[in-house]
């Protein structure tokens, strides 16, 4: 009998409670606060850059990431860094591989795994780099390195275009004038993890250059899981009092093993566990983008971008055979994908920028193609759990072509009626169209062209209570079209194992996101604070759903799902410590009632839904999705030399996929953890500088996301069962990693 796991209890005072609580200190505070002038942050307010805004003058609560944190080298993955320093962020480590993490964000997710249900977008320099083929985000393909900064703009904001129901992560890279100089570092330490990176930058007044390579590779925590991610990226820029360039080229080449979720009963025996290998993914990826900035005269500008790209990934996942029915029969399947995407778009933004308004009119359009071809290889399991092919490869079937297309008419103005109020109004027409092809069959149920079109609008404004303290609420509604993949595998009858197959393609309707963000900020002497209620409502969700075989599902639209909570933060400066901290409380819940099959849940076939399927219910909880998140920072400038620092992060327990009805009567959720992490960084004269980091200090056992599921190993050496009445129901979970560390070494000259 496995050992039940109970989500750890953490008490939530009543939503009013918490939020008067808040308003009423921070107006205390307020009222006791020195005047001080303020440091004007200031944060792109659509995709294109060249319009910016006050961060003070934005109605929700925006968050940037500092540059210390950016420097941050032993965090390797873009997943880690968001989950440690961002409010309103928790990270489920489903693959165990640092570049292939679910980010998720008021409970909404960006993943590199097809099958999530995608709610954010991100942008690279003004380009929108969520992979056509499933809105999926691979953070691998992300120069690390090159990262000038970060913000995450909350809500269903319809300027960021597509996919934006949740909030859009906007990355702007560095450039030859803000990153002027040369260097060098390296790192070493835990799970044989080694990264090499080199800079150089600089300019003459007008002309700019910057490149940055990064070479990173690790064995991995876990058996059989090594990778490795290499990184590039150079920019040209040109700078005069009426015109800014900028030519940018990214390339990153990885290969990633991601061993996924590991049965309990494994865990307890070998925390470095998998269940089946290889979960190998490689990526290769190449883009070439132009920025530009041109102002007609002092208050009139054009910008725009323009962009190619092309991405191939391959992947190779061993799994258990789920045609397997008696002795003799293949016991494991490699399943094989090849993915060619390319794409290429432009967006073009005329501005009025005055003191008092700000008036802006654009366009974009983005065009993307896809291959996609799927091969199965059957075979026996080796003692270690990896399959051994016996059969040859099968020809690809099907072997779809997907085409997405997007155009869109955007419009934004910010209004200052008064002295210290603003009024936001923004509206986008978006326009997609979506066309599959099976070209090894002309009659395929795939082949299919589908047309979505929405008008998206926002309203927000600002409103400065005192010059301390200023209050906002903002009104949103962004859309989602359905990508290739999920049109592809939406039939129930024919059901797809991601993400390896695809079989017929019903229509499915774009989803679409209103929300609402109601908050205040503002500062009391050394102390800045932030308070804010959200909430978010999804018509016609995607989600996947599993069928009545094995291992696969389908996607389907699902009702409505709701996502509310609170948001509370604070930071400031004592002496030589900055400190932050930040608390959220998301409830993420289901507002529909749907049949849908899990057939290792306790409750199938007994809630009136039929064998293999229980019922959701409205007011279910959604798995993944942490309630309660607190994160605490400290860093402390021990020395003219030396800083230290630390970061705490606590998420609640989630439930597992495959209990969406909350009813699973074992293991149905993770439990609530903390975990600390350490950092220092040296500096040690001439340009060098000495850095380290430790995680999880304290070697805590812990999981970030589970999915019940059926373990056909079993007996001491956890072998293939082939009587099929042995199997057993189980709880998957995704572990976290143990302790470990890493220092490095960073040399500086010029600039």
């Amino acid at each position: 009998m496995n050992k039940r796991i109970d989500a750890a209890p953490l008490r939530l005072k009543p939503l009013t409670a918490i939020i008067g609580g808040a308003f009423a200190y921070s107006i205390a505070l307020a009222a006791h606060a020195q005047t001080v002038a303020p440091t004007v942050e200031v944060v792109g307010t659509s995709p294109v850059p060249g319009l910016d805004q006050p961060k003070s003058e934005i109605p929700s609560n925006v968050q940037s990431i500092s540059k210390r944190a950016l420097r941050d080298t032993g965090a390797a993955g873009l997943p880690e860094l968001l989950g440690s320093q961002l409010q309103s962020v928790n990270v489920n480590e489903i693959q165990g591989n640092p570049y292939q993490a679910d980010v998720n964000y008021r409970g909404f997710t960006a993943s590199p795994l097809l099958g999530t249900p995608q709610g954010l977008s991100v942008y690279q320099d003004g380009v929108r780099i969520n992979e056509p083929f499933g809105d999926v985000v691979n953070w691998d393909l992300i120069p690390r390195n090159a990262i000038a900064s970060i913000d995450l703009i909350p809500g269903s904001n319809p300027l960021f275009g597509l996919n934006t129901l949740g909030g859009a992560l906007s990355i702007r890279t560095k450039d030859g004038f803000s990153a002027a100089g040369t260097g060098i570092e390296a790192y070493t330490g835990s799970f044989g993890r080694h990264a090499v990176t080199a800079e150089h930058g600089g300019n003459n007044g007008e002309l700019g250059w910057y490149f940055t390579a990064t070479r990173f590779e690790e064995d991995g925590w876990r058996d059989a899981s090594p990778s490795e991610v290499n990184q590039y990226f150079g920019k040209i820029s040109h700078r005069t009092s009426t015109h800014e360039f900028d030519l940018n080229l990214t390339h990153a080449d990885s290969d990633l093993i991601g061993n996924g979720l590991t049965p309990l009963s494994f865990y307890e025996q070998r925390r470095k566990s998998i269940f089946t290998s290889p979960d190998n993914t490689r990526n290769q990826m190449t883009m070439l983008s132009l920025n530009g900035g041109y102002w007609l005269d002092d208050i009139h500008k054009l910008s725009g971008t323009a962009y190619v790209r092309r991405n191939n990934v391959r992947t190779l996942n061993g799994d258990a055979n789920d045609e397997f029915d008696l002795p003799g029969d293949p016991e494991g399947v490699l399943n094989r994908t090849r993915t060619r995407q390319s794409g290429y778009g432009f967006s073009l933004q005329w501005a009025e920028i005055r003191e008092d308004r700000q008036l802006a009119v654009g366009t974009t359009f983005d065009h993307s193609r896809t291959k996609f071809q799927q091969t199965e290889q059957e075979g026996d399991f080796n003692a270690d759990r990896s399959v051994n092919p016996t059969d040859d490869e099968e020809d690809p079937d099907p072997k779809l072509r997907g085409r997405s297309q997007t155009w869109s008419l955007f419009a934004t103005g910010t209004w200052r009626p008064y002295e210290g109020t603003t009024v936001s109004l923004s509206g986008r027409y978006n326009h997609t169209s979506v066309r599959t092809t099976d070209q090894l069959d002309s009659t395929s149920s795939l082949n299919s062209d589908y047309t979505y079109s929405k008008i998206n609008p926002a309203i927000g404004a600002t409103y400065a209570l005192t010059p301390a303290v200023t209050l906002y609420a903002n009104a949103q509604q962004g859309n989602r079209a359905p990508s290739p993949i999920e049109l592809g595998c939406s039939d129930p009858a024919e059901p797809c194992k991601l993400p390896n197959a695809m079989q017929a393609d019903p229509r499915l309707d774009q989803v679409v996101t209103r929300g609402i963000e109601i908050g205040m900020r503002g500062t009391a002497g050394p102390v800045r604070w932030n308070a804010a209620a959200f909430g978010a409502v999804n018509r016609d969700d995607i989600l996947f759903v599993s069928s009545n075989t094995v291992g696969q599902g389908y996607f389907k639209n699902f009702g409505k799902t709701r996502r509310t909570g609170v948001e509370l933060g604070l930071s400031g400066d004592y002496g030589s410590f900055t400190w932050n901290a930040g608390y959220t409380w998301v409830d993420a819940t289901y507002r529909s009632s749907e049949c849908i099959v899990s057939a290792e849940n306790s409750e199938a076939g007994n809630q009136g839904c039929g064998a293999d399927n229980i019922r959701v219910e409205s007011g279910d909880k959604i798995p993944g999705i942490a309630e309660h998140s607190f994160k605490l920072g400290l860093n402390w400038r021990a020395a003219d030399w030396l800083t230290l620092g630390s970061d705490v992060v606590t998420h609640s327990g989630v439930y597992a996929r495959g209990n969406e009805n909350n009813d699973h009567d074992e293991n149905g959720k993770t439990s609530g953890f903390t975990v600390v992490n350490l950092v220092a960084d040296a500096d040690l004269g001439a340009g060098w500088s000495l850095f380290a980091r430790v995680n999880n200090l304290f070697d805590k056992r812990y999981f970030t996301a589970a999915q019940i599921g059926e373990n056909p190993f079993t007996g001491p050496n956890n072998s293939f069962d082939t009587d099929t009445n042995n199997w057993e129901d189980e709880t998957f979970y995704a572990p976290g990693a143990p302790r470990a560390g890493w220092i490095g070494v960073r040399y500086r000259f010029g600039g």
